[in-house]
């Protein structure tokens, strides 16, 4: 059965690269997602630099349109770590794209998030934090009002059988700062994970990546030299054949949610601890008796990601 309205989405980003693909994924497909709009926070780079890419990705799908909000600049307890070494300098190395003209709206993102929540229905706003949680987090501690009104928060983040990235324990969204991740996950709003364990399953494979360049349009090209970037890092960390698509998991599940399964479990996130300080504690054998608190995906049918993806940045 189809859909009649399209879901409302506040898309919350660090572009990367799997962030712009994430970006482009939402804004080609109109029927299923509306973006209310996009706020920035610092993660992968500094938050100008993540401003600037938010805004580089939405010319490049012709949509100058989008209203972007800048966020929190740093986390909230620890000072800021990055990843250049993963996303290059700029955060979105690969492809050459032209210096943004869109403007960057004067609202902060914070006020943003909570004005709108207010303004919605409650339960017709989903939030997707593909990043760093220091704006969600931020927002529920100003306004503890807005949890109710949440209809789900969608993240990329954590990870329980692949542990780390960034620490032995660790996935990087989660551990540039734990205790936003913390305060989300006990906000009491329906969340919905896409950790480590499905990402590494969605891998930017040659084939893949050539379906991409095939497009040839700008959208399509600029992917593909997006992804050829990115790769370069973890086909040579993890010995993969490609490099995992993280973010657009996401947005892919909130098109397509049949693509992906797991399991309603218990989720805590470690704050505490120097050796695995921003670890996913996931309770996936529901070995206590810690209440579930999020849906934790476990697996993906990668063949049908990758369609999608392909199908939709043809559109733009």
């Amino acid at each position: 059965m189809a859909k009649t309205t399209a879901k409302n989405i506040i898309i919350d980003t660090d572009p990367g690269q799997d962030d712009a693909v994430a970006i482009l994924l939402a804004l080609g497909s109109p029927q299923e997602l509306s973006i209310l709009g996009i706020t920035t926070v610092a993660g992968n780079v500094p938050l100008e630099l993540t401003t600037r890419n938010a805004r580089m990705v939405c010319e490049l799908a012709g949509r100058p349109d989008v209203a972007i909000y800048a966020g929190c600049d740093r986390p909230l307890a620890h000072s800021l770590v990055t990843a250049e070494h993963v996303h290059g300098k700029t955060g979105l190395d690969g492809p050459t794209l032209p210096e943004p003209t869109m403007p960057v709206q004067d609202k902060h993102a914070v006020d943003y998030i909570i004005e709108t929540l207010r303004a919605e229905p409650p339960g017709t706003v989903t939030l997707c934090p593909l990043g760093p949680l220091t704006n969600i987090a931020t927002a529920l501690q100003r306004a503890p009002d807005i949890a109710d009104r949440i209809e789900e928060i969608v993240l990329m983040g954590g990870a329980y059988f692949e542990v780390g990235n960034i620490t032995p324990a660790a996935e990087f969204n989660i551990y540039v700062d734990p205790e936003a991740a913390e305060i989300v996950f006990k906000c009491g709003a329906p969340i919905t994970v896409m950790p480590l364990d499905v990402t590494h399953k969605a891998l930017v494979t040659k084939p893949r990546n050539d379906a991409f360049r095939a497009l040839d349009t700008p959208v399509g090209i600029a992917t593909a030299q997006m992804t050829d970037f990115f790769e370069r890092f973890d086909k040579e960390k993890y010995g993969s054949a490609g490099a995992p698509l993280h973010d657009p998991c996401v947005t892919a599940y909130l098109i397509n949610p049949d693509l992906f399964s797991g399991r309603h479990i218990n989720v805590e996130i470690e704050t505490q601890s120097k050796l695995t300080r921003g670890m996913t504690v996931a309770d996936w054998w529901n070995v206590t008796d810690r209440a579930p608190n999020a849906t934790f995906m476990g697996d993906v049918d990668s063949d049908g990601f990758f369609a999608l993806i392909t199908e939709r940045l043809a559109r733009l």
